[in-house]
Parts: C-alpha cells; structure tokens; sequence
C-alpha cells in the first residue's frame, strides 16, 4: 500500500484518479506529496518520500536540492493548464485591441438620463483597431506559447516566434505560418503586440527589460502570463512613461505596480479554471502512479528521462549523482549477490543520474542486503527494489 500526503485544495477527479493501493493522508511517513502551492522549502522532507508531484507548471515552491540529496524525484505537470493561459490571453488582446476596460469604466461612471445621448457622442474615445493583421510576437513556444501563437493566427494576426530552446517535439506543434526570429530584439522590432511564455530560471530572470523594451516599436501592448521576475517591472514604467509601451498586462501583481493607469493586473488567474485544475490534478496523480510502481520517469524536474518495459519479476532502482565509475559499483554489488542482469539502462541530468535494473530471479532473503549494499556506495541518494504485478 502507497500512502500519499496531500497540499492544498487537490481537484477531486485528481484524488479520485488513485487506485485502491493507494491511501491519502493516512501517514506522516508518506511514499508521495501531491501538492499546488505549498511552499516547501521550511520543511524537512521526510526520508520516506519518493516523489513530489505538483499540479501545476512551477516548481519554484519545492527545494529541489535538498529534494534531489533525500532521493525524492519532483514532477510537475507541464501543459495541463496550458489552454486556460491561452485563452486568457486571446481575450486580453481582444480587450486590449478594443478598450474595452476603459469603455466600461466610462459606461459604468455615467448612468444619468442622457446617457444614451452622451455616449453616443462619446463613443469615438474608445475606438480601438482590430486584431487582423496586426502583428504579435511570442517569446517561448512551448506548451502555452505554441498555443497562443496558433490561436493569434487563426484570429489573422501575424505571428513572430522566438524560442532558443525550442525541442524538435514541440515544434510539430506550431503552425508553419508562425515566423522564427533569430533573437528577441527581431521578433519584437515590429510587433503591436508581446506577450512572454518562458519557464523562470537563471537564464529568464528580467528577459524582457530595458534594452528589449527598447528594441519594441512605440505603444506597444505587452502582456506576462508567464512567471513574475521574467519582466523587468521597473524597465516596463519607465518606457510606460515615455510612451514606448502603451499598457501591461500581468498575471503577477507587486507594489510598483498598483494604481497605474497603464498597467492591469488579473490575481494569478491565469491557469486558474476548473478543467486546468481537474488536469493538474489527474496528471500529477498518475505520474505518481506510474513512478512509484514502474519507477519510469517522464519530465521530471530533477532526473533524466528514461522509461524501460517492466517485463521481469524485479526492478531496482539507484538515484545517483552523475559521477564516474558509478555503473561499474552498482553492477559489481550485484554480481557479488550472484544475480544476472536482465535489462539494464542508465541516464543523468546535470549532476544527477539514474539507473535501472531488472533481474529475474532474487532471493527475498537476500534482497535487503543487497539494497543495503548499494545504499553504502557513497554517491548513491535512494535504492528501490519494484516488483512486477
């Protein structure tokens, strides 16, 4: 039986997602965290965690080096509330496009008799320009980007993409109408409209500030769904103030930002719909499933991709840092425990690796020894031995 310790208000299609070998909140030395928000940095992780899962795209709430040193994997659910940023954004152009906020404040301020009259003439104040043929430009095409950048061109706008990092897979996913640009200064340098959908990192931090700003043409409508810290907020008022950028839009509120005319800020809403959190929620819980039990790996956060039929009776698994001469201990503790190796298969990520192991036949009285054994190799963060089925 799995026991799993959950954070936060977890949609219940995710709860409901788990098998019956599976028992919620029933332990305080839980095998899996499914968590949203929870900030788990002050915490110490217990030894028994073997995976975190978060139903949702950032990870920037879980310590990922004191996770990767107790052998704990951390997942997160990459696109599953990829389509509810999307489709906030499209409405916010079209929003932008129209005035729309600035007229229904107007309409909402003058509700004397006249009004009919009085906003008939005044109507002329709002005329806002339509989103065809107008030109955006999308900085990070992965799971929400490729989808913004589609939907813009079915709305007939023109569409400028920059992603550096952009793999060979997601790239099917972008319409061949959508433009390369070679930098950001390019793919902005004629656009109406930039909105940014990058992962917070080192490389992101302040991506778009001054110099890229800048580089956008004047009363330019800017738009961050994507992580606070990715815009300079401080380089955005000051080209607000020269006219260089007409309005932002963000997702992620601070102080300098309240009560400024040209600035809107929605309360982090963007993945937040009842069918993105049904996704997280299913998403995260499967991922743990098939962690905990095949113990592959798919996207995780801070462990190599590798997934390997489980088609013998056991599986061991060895989460390891990224060091030399690693496979050769491993294979030779199990040499010495005189097993044969069925399939074996091995990946790292930066400073960490992770290998499987599958045998066919093993002594149950012997099995701790071993695990024992590979333990006391120094490099070695978590051994799990799985059984098939």
């Amino acid at each position: 039986m799995y026991q799993v310790k959950t954070y936060n208000a977890i949609a219940q299609a995710g709860l409901d997602t788990f098998t019956t070998n599976y028992q919620l909140n029933q332990s305080d030395q839980p095998d899996a965290y499914l968590i949203r928000s929870v900030d788990l940095h002050q915490q110490t992780l217990p030894k028994s965690l073997k995976v975190i899962a978060r139903a949702g795209a950032g990870v920037n709430n879980v310590p990922l080096t004191a996770a990767t040193e107790n052998g704990t994997a951390v997942f997160n659910t990459p696109g599953s509330n990829a389509n509810a940023v999307k489709e906030l954004v499209i409405a916010l152009l079209v929003i932008a496009s129209r005035n729309l906020m600035a007229a229904a404040n107007y309409s909402a301020e003058h509700t004397e008799a006249d009004v009919s009259q009085r906003t008939e003439h005044d109507k002329t104040k709002f005329n806002g320009t339509e989103l065809l043929g107008k030109t955006l430009a999308v900085i990070g095409l992965g799971h929400v980007g490729s989808l913004v950048a589609n939907a813009a061109l079915n709305l007939g706008m023109n569409v400028i993409g920059y992603d550096p990092y952009l793999s060979a897979d997601a790239a099917w996913n972008i319409a061949k109408q959508v433009q390369r640009a070679s930098s950001i200064e390019m793919a902005v340098k004629h656009a109406d409209y930039v909105t940014v959908h990058v992962p917070k990192n080192e490389d992101t931090l302040n991506l778009l500030g001054t110099p890229e700003l800048a580089a956008m043409q004047p009363n330019v409508q800017l738009f961050n769904y994507s992580r606070g810290g990715i815009v300079d907020n401080a380089a955005v008022l000051d080209a607000i103030t020269t006219g260089q950028v007409a309005h932002y839009y963000t997702d992620f509120g601070e102080p300098r930002l309240a009560n400024q005319t040209a600035v809107t800020v929605t309360p982090h809403i963007g993945g937040s719909t009842i069918e993105a959190e049904v996704n997280g929620a299913t998403q995260a819980a499967q991922t743990i499933m098939t962690y905990l039990e095949t113990g592959n790996v798919q996207a995780a956060i801070n462990l190599p991709n590798l997934t390997v039929p489980f088609n013998a009776a056991y599986r061991f698994t060895v989460m390891h840092q990224n060091v030399p001469n690693m496979v050769s201990q491993i294979t030779q503790k199990l040499a010495a425990a005189n097993l044969n190796i069925a399939t074996m298969a091995n990946a790292a990520k930066h400073e960490t690796a992770y290998t499987i192991i599958d045998v066919d036949d093993l002594d149950h009285d012997s099995s701790q020894q071993l695990i024992d054994a590979l333990n006391q190799i120094p490099a070695v963060y978590r051994v799990r031995l799985l059984i098939h089925h």
